[in-house]
């Protein structure tokens, strides 16, 4: 195992258990380390500080373990089976959910890696070429850890590694024959890990669609953004009167459409297939709740700017548009966009369609991706519910 070594006073991070190591606090030549590579980080006084995955760019190591120990089947073993604990001790898995994230990153002391749970599926995706490299070993560890309630594994690491890393999506273990069905709060849905955007579901929006079903009742409801109709299909479930699922997408909306018609909702519910904004200047009937639940406008800093302006336009159309004493679902998962950001930029919008706002609810991810104490960054979705009079 290779070694780099940090400049004289860049250890401070590592010392307070942040998981990146940034180039720019490394002072030994790393060239001949190669992409993936498991790597000791030692002070300039050669103190060994942490292990971990080495891979070129601004992130240069993401630390597995803050100690010298060695890095073996032992310590995937105990790392996937701590994920699973937590999981478990949380009652994520009943028979009304049957969906959850297993592994969150860096929340999970396993930088790079992310794996959802569908009844029974594990979906593994690696955002690093280190854990790229250990996907033997994780899937042993899935394996071990989840015994008889495991029916496969599917890897899924295309299109989250550079373009010059060669991967194949597929089965690790077992296989599964679709459509592959699973449960969020009561609600079945249609899972196609294969096809579908990242690995199949949005799962980070379970808490908040929930809270949205308790506000449901009676009301004409608006889902902008629906892809699979997380949103849409909640508030169906808790009895809304009318629900409108708009997605400029129209895999999306078919989605959407095979998921209201798998719980017989069809009675109640409209697809719309617009681009957001536009559809948003001029509704065709005034809705008791919008929710706004977009894409990252801003993945790099050097969009924020951009994203801000789209945030603050995209929420000042929903603030003219909504009915007084309506309830606007606004959210953000651009990472460089923090909490306070994305609550002035709404407050910004709300201003400019002057409308008296009043935020009943902060909304975030849910105990399934947790943040680690010490990587602040791993905090990335943000929500408001916000009472339009």
């Amino acid at each position: 195992m290779q070694e780099i070594y940090l400049r004289k006073g860049k250890d401070a991070s590592i010392r307070r258990k942040h998981p990146w190591i940034f180039s720019g606090a490394i002072g030994s030549d790393t060239s001949s380390i190669e992409d993936g590579s498991l790597v000791r980080v030692c002070t300039n006084q050669q103190e060994v500080l942490a292990i971990g995955h080495f891979q070129k760019g601004s992130i240069a190591v993401r630390i597995l373990r803050f100690s010298g120990e060695e890095i073996d089947q032992r310590f995937w073993n105990q790392r996937i089976q701590a994920a699973w604990k937590l999981r478990m001790d949380l009652g994520l898995l009943t028979k009304d959910n049957t969906i959850f994230r297993l592994v969150h990153g860096e929340g999970d002391l396993l930088p790079g890696l992310v794996i959802d749970f569908y009844g029974g599926v594990c979906v593994v995706q690696c955002h690093s070429i280190g854990m790229l490299q250990c996907i033997l070993e994780i899937v042993d560890a899935l394996k071990e850890v989840i015994g008889s309630k495991l029916k496969a594994i599917y890897h899924k690491s295309k299109g989250s590694l550079p373009r010059s890393v060669e991967t194949q999506d597929g089965y690790l273990y077992g296989s599964i024959d679709m459509p592959f069905y699973a449960y969020e709060n009561q609600v079945r849905y249609s899972i196609d890990w294969i096809l579908g955007q990242k690995t199949g579901f949005f799962i980070d929006q379970r808490e908040n669609r929930k809270l949205l079903g308790q506000l449901s009742k009676g009301k004409k409801i608006l889902n902008a953004f629906c892809y699979s109709g997380g949103f849409s299909l909640e508030a169906l479930m808790n009895g809304a009167s009318d629900v409108y699922s708009l997605d400029s997408s129209e895999k999306a909306i078919a989605l959407t459409e095979a998921n209201v018609s798998l719980n017989t909702f069809e009675g109640k519910h409209v697809s719309v297939i617009a681009d957001a904004m536009d559809y948003l200047k001029e509704l065709p009937l005034p809705f008791d709740i919008i929710v706004l639940d977009p894409p990252a406008f801003a993945k790099h800093l050097d969009k924020k700017h951009k994203a801000v302006q789209g945030y603050k336009r995209l929420n000042a159309h929903a603030l003219r548009q909504i009915k007084p004493g309506g309830i606007l679902f606004t959210f953000s998962c651009s990472q460089v966009i923090d909490k306070m950001l994305f609550t002035n930029t709404v407050i910004s919008a709300a201003i400019e369609s002057k409308r008296q706002v009043r935020i009943l609810y902060q909304m975030h991810q849910p105990m399934d991706h947790p943040i680690g104490a010490f990587h602040p960054e791993g905090e990335y979705l943000k929500g408001l519910v916000l009472y339009v009079e």
